[in-house]
C-alpha cells in the first residue's frame, strides 16, 4: 500500500501512467503501466475475438401457394444453401385474394419443404398465420453440418492418399527404365 502522491511520482519517474484497475476494492487498486499500449492490446484482442465469432443471419425466402415445381426446387435450393452456410431462414407463404380461403395449401408447402430438407433443418418456429402471410422459421442442424464436414474431410484425405499411391508406382516405373542415350550423328557420306 502506497500513498497516491507517491504512486503518481513513481509513475512520472518511469514515464508511465497510474491506472486504477479495481475501484470497488478497499483500498482501490492501481497499477503503473503504459495505458496507451494497454488500450491497443485490448482492442486487438477484441478484434480477434470478433473474427472468431460466428454470426448467424436471418435470410428470408417467399413462396406462393400456387408455386410451379421448378420454382419450388429452385427456392428449396436457396434454402439449402442458406442453411449450409449456417443461417436461419424465414420461410413466408404469401396469400392473395381468394387464396386466403385455402391456407391449407400453404401449410402443405411448408410441410413438404421441411420433409425435403430432412436432417439439414430444424423447425425453430412452427408455421403461423400473420395477416395474409404464413411464416415459419427453420434453422441449421449444427450436428448434421458438422458430420457432413467431417465426412467431406475424410473423403478428401482418402482421395489424397489414392493420388499419392497412384503417383508412387509411376515414379518407380520411371526409375526402372533408363532413358536411351542419344548417339552423336556423323558426317560420312
Amino acid at each position: 500500500m502506497v500513498d497516491t502522491r507517491d504512486a503518481l511520482n513513481r509513475a512520472r519517474a518511469l514515464d508511465l501512467d497510474l491506472v486504477e484497475v479495481a475501484p470497488q476494492a478497499d483500498p482501490p487498486v492501481c497499477r503503473i503501466m503504459d495505458y496507451g499500449k494497454f488500450k491497443y492490446e485490448r482492442d486487438v484482442k477484441q478484434k480477434e475475438a470478433r473474427k472468431k465469432q460466428s454470426r448467424t443471419g436471418l435470410k428470408e425466402i417467399k413462396f406462393r401457394p400456387k408455386i410451379d415445381p421448378h420454382d419450388y426446387a429452385t427456392k428449396k435450393g436457396h434454402v439449402t444453401r442458406f442453411l449450409s452456410a449456417g443461417n436461419k431462414v424465414k420461410v413466408t407463404i404469401m396469400f392473395r385474394g381468394r387464396e386466403m380461403a385455402h391456407t391449407d395449401l400453404g401449410r402443405k408447402i411448408l410441410d413438404r419443404l421441411v420433409t425435403d430438407l430432412g436432417d439439414l433443418a430444424i423447425v425453430e418456429a412452427m408455421p403461423k398465420q400473420e395477416g395474409r402471410n404464413m411464416i415459419m422459421v427453420v434453422g441449421p442442424n449444427k450436428r448434421y453440418l458438422e458430420d457432413q464436414a467431417k465426412q467431406r474431410a475424410r473423403e478428401a484425405r482418402e482421395l489424397a492418399k489414392q493420388a499419392a499411391g497412384a503417383a508412387a508406382p509411376e515414379l518407380a516405373a520411371d526409375d526402372a527404365e533408363p532413358a536411351p542415350e542419344a548417339t552423336p550423328a556423323t558426317d560420312e557420306g
